[in-house]
Formats: structure tokens, sequence, C-alpha cells
């Protein structure tokens, strides 16, 4: 008998300001269910996240949760208050015992336990959140966003644990190849309406599709019956209108049918212009190094001709926007030189969002702009060359009369994101830097932002950590890995899992395939050897081996006593199954120990 779900929301709606947030909303949650909540900014995903986690009441309806049921809901707003350190956070409500879950999960978010709450960026009180929930094993988790802020290395591994949870799941996340292999059903929130597809986000969009068309079939139909029915009470005679009163009163019907009907959010008008033709050689680093207090790079050279689009992929730290800042002339390299071409005009995307004033408005963010702004007209901004009105402008990325004079501090993080691709656009340009462009981006902006790229006919430099996106749009990727090198590989994200040389021997059954000629520039051969983060890891690992062996010792202490299941067999069960997680995750730290022991050894170390 399948067991009764976690939670369920029956006929529940919400309103802010008199707009209808969520209407007639109707699901369930299953134990073990990894759910995808999808849905355009400002849908109200969030909305339905916090109405779950019963953060916030519904104006009617009901929430239930079943009984003896807990639910873990990452906070976009962590309050840290009476919290020392970040790792306090994260530990926080957990036993003695447990507190190895904590950190683990910090490990793996690759947090630091000692940061103080009251310097954390907003990344790491981010990553602090998402490891709270993950430590506190509740059976059902409300993820918003988890992968902003995280590594490709830290997203794999949040998949594998989420993958082996015995917790049901609901995430809402950008990263599609995240979402493709983690999930099995999916929640799309369009318009106020929620509805459910019993698989998972890797059929999401062909479902949409479908949607949407018998939308517009429905709504043709229902056009042509106003005309017909529009026509025959106009050119009938008042007799025959009498006898059909009831006629007359079906097309009033209709047409309040059809006014009540939601419009579907249009795609953003976006395009990138080109200015004037850079030249052919766009980039060239010879020999460059960086360090800041250890070696960032060392000897690496590169060229970039006009139209490549080149992605810098690896783990948080090691130094990829400052790379990027070497190659586009905003950081001097310590040694070697950085030329650019000819006729280059850079426009920036900034990850920080460090261009947008919190307390200006909209409005003044783009009139304000001197590059974009038209001088003597405060209600025009030049749009590669075209004087646009500001709220014309704004609407062509989906923003509303209404938000035009709000501050910006107002907006969601995708709103943000569209704002800041606003002001990018309205500037010609021929090299598009954009420095983590994919977060807090629906689907279908994040598809027009693909084409857009695609189609972009200048040079474009790309960090980011979405896979999916590097993939479709990189056509040569730097590597990043923390050995102070970067290597460079052709095509995209996969293109670079595929060649990357492994950490031990090489399959012997695997094609060699030939490297392009700035790769072998920039990676000479070397034995090889431990990242920065292995290292770490090897020396983190006695620790935790020692502190999982004493954890192994009191257990087995408890379980000894004869008498322990007589009086509480619920603490006998917990017990005993705390303690075959600890020897498993102690005889896995052994053999992480030496492996990357014998490969510290491998590398003369």
């Amino acid at each position: 008998m399948a067991e009764p779900p976690l939670l369920t929301l029956s006929d529940v709606s919400l309103t802010f300001g008199g707009e209808p947030i969520l209407a007639g909303v109707d699901l369930a949650v299953r134990p073990g269910e990894r759910i995808a909540l999808v849905g355009r900014n400002g849908s109200g995903k969030s909305t339905l996240m916090k109405l779950m986690a019963g953060q916030v009441a519904a104006d009617s309806g009901e929430r239930f949760v079943r009984p003896g049921a807990t639910i873990g809901y990452m906070a976009q707003e962590p309050d840290f208050a009476g919290f020392a350190t970040v790792g306090a956070y994260v530990e926080a409500g957990l036993p003695e015992a447990e507190a190895w879950r904590a950190a683990m999960a910090m490990e793996g978010v690759k947090l630091d336990a000692g940061i103080d709450p009251a310097v954390a960026s907003g990344g790491e009180r981010r990553r602090a959140a998402l490891a709270r929930v993950l430590a506190g094993a509740p059976d059902l988790m409300l993820l918003d966003e988890p992968t902003n802020h995280l590594d490709v290395e830290a997203i794999a591994w949040l998949e594998a644990w989420l993958r082996d949870s015995r917790a049901a799941v609901v995430v809402v996340s950008h990263d599609r190849a995240f979402l493709r292999a983690l999930t099995e059903a999916t929640l799309w929130v369009d318009r106020g309406v929620t509805r459910r597809l019993d698989r998972g986000f890797a059929a999401f969009e062909d479902w949409r599709d479908t949607v949407f068309e018998e939308e517009d079939l429905a709504r043709h139909k229902l056009d042509r019956l106003i005309k017909a029915e529009g026509r025959w009470a106009v050119e009938g005679i008042s007799a025959r209108r009498k006898r059909n009163q009831g006629r007359v009163r079906r097309l009033a019907e209709m047409r309040d049918e059809r006014r009540a009907r939601i419009a579907r959010a249009g795609t953003a008008r976006m395009a990138f212009g080109e200015s004037r033709t850079s030249g052919r050689l766009a980039i060239e680093a010879e020999n460059i190094s960086k360090a800041y207090g250890r070696t960032i790079l060392r000897d690496f050279s590169l060229r970039v001709q006009r139209g490549e689009r080149i992605a810098i992929v690896g783990p948080n730290g090691v130094g990829k926007s400052t790379l990027l800042g070497m190659l586009i002339g905003q950081i001097p390299p310590d040694a070697g030189t950085v030329r650019l071409g000819a006729n280059l005009d850079l426009a920036v995307f900034d990850q920080a969002r460090a261009a947008l004033d919190p307390d200006a408005s909209l409005w003044d963010t783009l009139n304000g702009d001197a590059e974009i702004g038209v001088s003597g007209r405060n209600d025009q901004v030049m749009v590669r060359g075209t004087p646009r009105h500001v709220v014309g402008y704004l609407k062509d990325f989906l923003f509303s009369e209404g938000q035009a004079r709000g501050p910006v501090s107002a907006l969601s993080g995708g709103e943000k994101a569209r704002l800041l691709l606003a002001r990018l656009m309205a500037r010609p340009s021929n090299l598009l830097v954009l420095d983590e462009p994919t977060n807090d981006l629906d689907v279908e902006t994040l598809d027009l932002l693909e084409e857009l790229v695609d189609d972009y006919p200048g040079t474009v430099l790309l960090v980011s950590h979405d896979r999916d996106f590097v993939d479709r749009v990189a056509t040569t990727t730097i590597a990043m890995e923390g050995d102070e090198g970067a290597t460079i590989y052709a095509g995209g994200w996969s293109d670079y899992r595929s060649q990357r040389r492994p950490d031990v021997a090489p399959d012997a059954s695997a094609p060699a395939r030939p490297k392009p000629a700035a790769e072998r520039r920039a990676a000479p051969a070397r034995a090889p050897r431990l990242s920065f983060g292995q290292s770490h890891r090897l020396e983190r690992l006695p620790g935790e081996m020692e502190r999982l062996g004493a954890e192994i010792a009191r257990l087995e202490a408890l379980l000894a006593d004869p008498g322990l299941y007589a009086r509480d067999p619920a603490r006998f069960g917990k017990a005993s199954a705390a303690l075959a997680e600890r020897q498993a995750a102690l005889a896995a730290a052994e053999t992480e120990w030496l492996e990357l022991e014998e490969l510290r050894e491998a590398a003369g170390g």
C-alpha cells in the first residue's frame, strides 16, 4: 500500500494587493519524490515554496502535513542572530552525536564553518542555509535555487546527496542539467495555476509547448464562436432575441470568459547589437601569471580570435574571474603580457550585480547611465543608436509600467539579471563578457540568451557553472582546477570532460584526441599531482576518520547493553541505524584516504 503524502495543499489561493498570485492549488508530495518546481520569474514559485513550508498563510484552502513528518526549508535570507559562526548556525538543533552531518554538508557545499556571519558573503549565507537543511535530514526538503553560488563540483556533490537521500525534495533551480539528472516529477506554476507532470524536468519543455498549443487552439475556437454569436445578436430580429435570451446570456458569458483569460507572459525582446568590427585577433595573452598570497595562475598563454566563444570553468576560488579580468585588461598580471586587439568595445555582465544601485529606480538605472541616457530627455535611453522611451524599453524585458519607478531592491534575482541585461544590450559592443549570467534566469529567458549569444557577431568570454549553458554556447573551454594552471579544450563542458587528463592513468581503450596548439602551450607535460581541493581533503580525512571511529565506539558501547532493546526499542533502532551509517562512512573515508595518499606518493609528494 502506498504511503500517505507528507504534504498536501487543497484548493489553496493567495492574493497580494488584489492580484492573484496562486489560485486553487491542489498538490501532494509523497515520501521520496524528487520534484522540479518551474515557472517564469515572478510567477510565484518562491511564494508556493513558502506556502508549502508554512512560512506564508494562504487566503483560503488547507495545508496538511502528515503527523510526525519534518520539513526543511532553505531560507533565502537566513537569520544568524545568536550564532557566532556559520558552522554553529548549520549545527543548530542537531544532537551532538549527529554533528558529523553538519560537517559533511558544509564540506560538500565548500563552506568554512568558522566564518563570522557578520562578514559572510551572500553566497556563503545561502550555502549555510542549504547545509543546515541537508544536515537536518528532514522528510521533505524545500530548496529554492540551491545551486546558486555552488561550483560544478559542489553541484555534482549535491546531486548525488539528494539522489541517495530517502527524503522527498521539491527544488527550484536554473541549472537544467541538475534538474534533468535529479527530478522525476514536475510542478509548473503559470499565471496562478499549478500543474503537475509525473515525469522529470527533461520532459517539461515538450509538455509546456503542448499545453500552449492546446490553449491557442481553444482560444481560437472561442474567438470564432464569439464572433458568430455576436453577428447573430446584431443581425437577428428583435422577436428572435426575445425568444433566445439564454443565447444572449451565453454570449455575454463567453465574452467574460475571454476577458478573464490571462495572457501568457511573452518572451523578453532582447537583442545584442554589434558596434564596429574588431580586429581579427581580439586578445593575446603571453605567459601571464598571478598570485594573491598563493599562485592562482602560472605561465598561461592564449590567443582569442574574433567571433570565438570562450568559457572559463572550474571550482569556486580558483581564479576564474581573475583570469577574466586579466584577459580584458581590468587586472594587471604579475608577469607576462596581455594585448587587446584593435577597435574593441566591451559589454560586461557582472555576477555580483555591482552595477546596480539597490536604492535607485529602474527608470534612473537606465536613464542615469551616461553611456545610454539621452541628453536633455529624462524619459529616453539610447538603444543601439536609436532613442527609446524608458518604459517601452523596460517592457521589452518584461517589466511593467508600475515597476519602472520602483527601487531595484524590490526586484527578484531573475529581474535584476534582466535589468542588467537591459543596460548591457543598449550598448553596441563587439566583446561580450558574461560572469555567471545564468543565475536566477527562468528557462525561457535562458533559451533566448543562448540563442542571442550564439548569434552574436562579436567575441564572447564567459564564466559559468551551468554545464548545459556552456555546452550550448562555448566553442572553447578553459578549465582551471586549482593547480596553478589553466588548460584549453576545444568545445563545451561535455567535450572538456571527455578530453581532460584524469588524475590517474587514462583508460587505454579511450581514443586519443589531438589537443589544440594553444592547449599544448598552456599545459606543459608534468606528472599528475593533487589539486588544491584534494590536498585539503587529504589533510582533513584523518580527523574525520578519528571522529567517526569515536562515534562508532560510543554507539557500540550503547548497543552492548543487553537490556536496551527491551527498555527502549525505538532508541535501539536509531542507534543501530546510526552505527551502520557511520561504519559505511568510515569505510568510504578510509578508501578515499588510501586513494589520495597513493596519488600524493605518485606525484613525489
